[in-house]
């Protein structure tokens, strides 16, 4: 069942989560205003960009929500799944942003236009820094929590950041460059588009691999077992097993214990073994324990 812990930091994420959705609402009418004002597609795709930001903001969010509720009968371990399949449609989105923003500017390449205003550029420099910001303060909630669809959140604004800087770039070329560099703005948010579809695929697999259950980081096992070793009448540990499910680990582990021990004693310290590992570390929600006697003696 899910933990206070657990609670606690779907919290968190939740609110690290509405704050960037106000945020890139904000922006998203900033960028959008001022792209169709300044005569700057790439602006206008960085607007884009922002717009789908809420969406994916909102779809880490109802993840969030739902991985936190308790176990019930048709979801004994929870519904900590939710979180990373969260992850998977903001990486997801990611891409989908990523492809319309390069068939428009490719649209835009072929078709005659002005250079952009000069505000733009201020419009840009103010948006790269606020969401370089933002970035910083989620990726420190969802590293801080261990939340996959958090962390990709964070870097969906900053590939946000990114586009605003190539536009930025883009845009400056353009004013520069005077007439025959009109499209530079254009070339840019290509060049943003590229990063943004890289950056996708670096999000999209280790929300799969959770999906599909991958052993987390070889030291969280390895504490597991140091910790379970330092239980009272634990001699060894046999197998350890653990796996991630949203915001919260199981572990499945075998304990050696002297084979000449009462029945009640070995299920004590398999007792003792599960509290052990959950004050150890708050994020392991359930620990399924089972004893193993010493071998035989010859």
């Amino acid at each position: 069942m899910a933990n206070h812990n657990s609670k606690t930091s779907a919290e968190k994420g939740i609110r690290s989560t509405l704050i960037g959705i106000i945020v890139s609402i904000f922006l998203a009418i900033i960028k959008g205003t001022a792209g169709v004002l300044g005569n700057s597609y790439a602006l206008i795709a960085d607007a884009i960009e922002s717009t789908s930001d809420v969406f994916t903001s909102i779809i880490v969010l109802t993840g969030l929500k739902i991985a936190s509720k308790p176990a019930d009968i048709d979801h004994p371990y929870g519904h900590g799944k939710a979180e990373p399949i969260a992850g998977m449609v903001v990486a997801s989105a990611l891409f989908i942003a990523a492809v319309i923003i390069i068939i428009q500017s490719l649209h835009e390449i072929i078709t005659p236009h002005h250079a952009p205003e000069y505000f733009t550029l201020i419009v840009l420099i103010a948006v790269v820094i606020t969401k370089e910001l933002l970035f910083r303060f989620v990726i420190k909630v969802g590293e801080n929590i261990e939340s996959i669809s958090v962390k990709n959140d964070a870097w969906h604004h900053r590939s946000d950041a990114i586009t605003s800087f190539a536009a930025f770039i883009g845009i400056s070329i353009a004013l520069i460059g005077g007439k025959g560099y009109e499209e530079a703005d254009d070339y840019a948010a290509l060049f943003a588009s590229a990063i943004i579809i890289f950056n996708a695929y670096r999000l999209f697999k280790p929300a799969f691999s959770e999906i599909m259950d991958k052993a987390p980081p070889i030291h969280i096992l390895e504490e597991v077992k140091t910790a379970a070793g330092k239980v009272d009448g634990v001699m060894a540990i046999d197998k350890c097993f653990v796996r991630k499910m949203g915001l919260e680990f199981f572990v499945d582990i075998h304990v050696v214990v002297d084979r000449n021990l009462p029945v009640h004693i070995g299920h004590l310290i398999g007792h003792n073994v599960k509290d052990e590992l959950m004050k150890f570390n708050p994020k392991i929600s359930d620990v399924l324990v089972h004893i193993e006697p010493t071998p035989v003696s010859n």
